[in-house]
């Protein structure tokens, strides 16, 4: 099994360490962890487990981490190899009134995973392989705790192999209930889908330990609402996903790979639009601004179109026909293949975070989607207002998964303030973020394609659904009426207290 990979390591010993959420914690009673342990479920309560489990990637929890601190510890993680513990463990909870806070990789970048009022962490990497493999159907039954690496190797040493062709930046650090609980994208979408359309069917434990099994019997169901779809994007607010069965592929048996540049970012995008409008569907088809080109190809002064496909040879040959014909046609000039190598080998690279923060930088991205009607003036607004928010020192963009209908656009900004005030880069951030996002839904775009909402979007949800808040909000009373699980996150209020960052 594939060990999680350790977010930016804390300066301070763990009983130093500082929780700065300051959020009001709940009771956990010695006797509920007696109870929990009693189930065969694993209990830690030893301080550095507790630290490392209050944070995740979210960038405000790096730069914390590496002053010190986290974001808010839990009082003890629990383990669980099964389902059944799972559910023990929930009913236990739910009866005494404490929450609890689903993890795995913690690879979220913002904030889902940290337990804003304490209580317990169900760390859920236990609970982890392929059950079964159905090679003639294409599907595969696949604990929660999955890490990605773990899978596709298990996927690819059946028969003469699988994919499941989702492969996120956080690959060798995310699992597969994360991924699903956060409704996730892989690098190569525009082929695969995003994990939305690669699940047919889940395993979920709701707050009170009831077991429930959604779709999953067939390709398609007209069965009443799917319910599959309800628990995907939910973020573990509405029950702990333990299983899931997934649509997957044969290895693909070619590749090709192109790389064009285009005069504008605009020009670049209706290239984009047109290829998906034909039906093409290529693995990768990303387009990066004239800051990111120079950034990551020394370009600077083209805006570049990285594209890779895997398929049949014949379906292959047929979408890369149609991506030279549209890029030739919206005049984009061939550039060197070897760029999309470039860009594989350096696509999960994060490991500048933590040493930005300390040098005083304050570095995020925004994931957003819209309508490709909506995209070039989202991007000109989006870019603008992030360069006026005071203290910016670069916003750029690019287009990194795309579809018939519209595409998600990739913001990247980074500010510097006064060197050693750390409350300026908090304030920094949150302006940004809402530059961001206040442009995004005055295009009717959505606020997230594929990193969630966590505790960072949190205060955003509200306006982004509408009166659908509303429906949500009743959703959690039914599924979860006592508040435990996640409290704190979607904007949804909490029983233990104000959420901090709300």
């Amino acid at each position: 099994m594939t060990e999680p990979t350790p977010v930016t390591p804390i300066d301070a010993e763990a009983s130093q360490v500082e929780d700065r959420l300051g959020a009001a914690l709940a009771e956990v009673p010695a006797a509920l962890l007696e109870r929990i342990a009693s189930c065969g479920a694993l209990v830690l309560d030893d301080e550095p487990t507790r630290a490392e489990a209050g944070r995740d990637w979210w960038p405000l929890a790096i730069g914390w981490a590496a002053e010190g601190g986290v974001p808010q510890r839990p009082a003890a993680v629990v383990r669980p190899r099964t389902t059944d513990q799972v559910a023990a463990v929930l009913t236990a909870c739910d009866e005494a009134r404490v929450p609890v806070t689903a993890a795995a990789g913690r690879s979220g970048v913002c904030g889902g995973s940290i337990p804003v009022h304490g209580g317990l962490t169900l760390d859920m990497t236990a609970l982890e392989g392929v059950r079964a493999v159905d090679e003639t159907s294409l599907l595969a039954d696949v604990r929660a705790g999955t890490f990605g690496p773990d899978l596709e190797r298990a996927l690819g040493s059946v028969g003469d192999g699988y994919t499941l062709g989702h492969w996120p930046q956080s690959m060798d650090l995310s699992t597969v209930g994360g991924w699903l609980a956060c409704r996730g994208a892989g690098q190569y979408s525009t082929r695969y889908g995003k994990i939305e359309d690669m699940v047919v069917g889940l395993e979920v434990v709701l707050a009170d330990g009831r077991v429930v099994h959604t779709e999953g019997a067939g390709p398609r169901a007209a069965t009443g609402p799917n319910l599959t779809q309800l628990f995907v994007g939910s973020e573990g607010t509405l029950g702990i996903i333990t299983e899931a069965r997934l649509r997957i592929h044969p290895l693909p048996a070619a590749q090709e790979r192109r790389a064009f540049g285009f005069s504008t970012f605009t020009a670049g995008l209706e290239a984009c639009r047109r290829i998906l409008r034909r039906g093409a569907t290529p693995a990768v088809l990303r387009l990066y601004d004239t800051t990111e080109s120079a950034r990551n190809f020394d370009l600077p002064d083209t805006n570049v179109l990285v594209v890779l496909d895997e398929a049949d040879p014949a379906v292959l040959g047929a979408t890369v026909a149609v991506v030279d014909a549209e890029c030739a046609g919206g005049a984009g000039a061939p550039l060197d293949r070897a760029l999309v190598e470039r860009w594989l080998g350096h696509r999960n690279d994060v490991s500048a975070l933590a040493p930005l923060w300390r040098a005083g930088i304050v570095v995020d991205t925004a994931e957003v989607s819209g309508r490709w009607a909506v995209l070039p003036a989202l991007f000109d607004e989006v870019v603008g207002a992030l360069g006026d928010v005071e203290g910016t020192l670069v916003a750029s963009a690019h287009q990194s998964h795309a579809y018939p209908d519209g595409a998600c656009l990739y913001f990247t900004f980074a500010g510097r303030g006064p060197e050693g005030d750390a409350a300026w880069r908090e304030r920094y951030y949150r302006r940004a973020w809402d530059a961001v996002t206040r442009a995004t839904l005055a295009h009717g775009a959505a606020i997230s394609h594929h990193h969630g909402i966590g505790l960072n979007r949190s205060r955003f949800l509200p306006d982004a659904l509408g009166a659908g808040f509303d429906v949500l909000r009743g959703l959690k009373a039914t599924f979860d009426p006592h508040g435990i699980l996640n409290p704190g996150k979607f904007g949804l209020g909490s029983p233990f207290g104000p959420a901090p960052w709300a």
